[in-house]
């Protein structure tokens, strides 16, 4: 497997060891960067070693770490002003039995990807409500696939190459595309778009037909129902 180069000497590199040193610096959970920020809208660098593996491993710990107090299922380095392409997962899927299988929610244990990307498989496609550490208060409905591929390394350098179905596809499709530039408001249906407050008020339904219906939006052809 291929390991992570070691760290490099670069301007670039000192000035990105220097921003994670500093956001390293407080105790506790990291700043998350909201939508407006422009470092949220870049393609991020692929990581080749900038960090060292000691540090690399101590922002991973502050990642996992803000992610859990957030609380999300996810978060991407340029969501903590970071523009490398790295990412934390971890989906414990705390949902009641229906709602978890009717969306393909199982849970996820804490993992790091390092240089993602995906490819669809197929040509499935499923909508559900999803929202963003860095649009808080809100959610949309986006249709994203069903399935991916999803090929990277992980934090030690091992390669990754996993095929993820149901929630834990829309995860990764998810995180991946931060390091892309793209929020998930680039891919949702506008009509959908709810605060928390209605989607948990109106539309905490498994699926979001009776949203669809009322809101009047599209919902791709295939098992939604409910």
């Amino acid at each position: 497997m291929p390991a992570l180069p070691e760290p490099g000497t670069g301007s670039a590199h000192v000035s990105l060891v220097d921003r994670v040193e500093e956001l390293l610096a407080a105790d506790g959970p990291l700043p998350i960067v909201a939508a407006g920020d422009p470092v949220l809208r870049h393609t991020t660098a692929p990581y080749d070693g900038e960090l060292g593996p000691a540090l690399l491993a101590r922002f991973v710990a502050a990642l996992r770490l803000t992610m859990r107090a957030a609380p999300g299922v996810g978060l991407a380095a340029p969501q903590v002003g970071v523009p490398l392409r790295i990412a934390v997962i971890e989906d414990p899927a705390p949902v009641p039995p229906e709602m978890a299988l009717v969306r393909g929610r199982v849970p996820q244990p804490f993992r790091v990807l390092v240089n993602p990307s995906y490819a669809p498989l197929g040509a499935e496609r499923i909508a559900f409500f999803e929202g963003c550490l860095s649009v808080p208060g809100w959610q949309a409905v986006v249709a994203r696939p069903t399935e991916v591929r999803l090929t990277g390394l992980d934090e030690t350098g091992n390669a990754v190459d996993e095929v993820f179905r149901g929630w834990p596809a829309r995860i990764v499709q998810h995180e991946t595309d931060h390091l892309d530039g793209v929020l998930y408001l680039d891919r949702a249906e506008p009509r959908s778009l709810a605060s928390n407050e209605a989607v948990a008020e109106r539309w905490s339904q498994p699926t979001p037909r009776t949203a669809a219906e009322a809101l009047g939006f599209p919902l791709p052809p295939g098992p939604v129902t409910g």
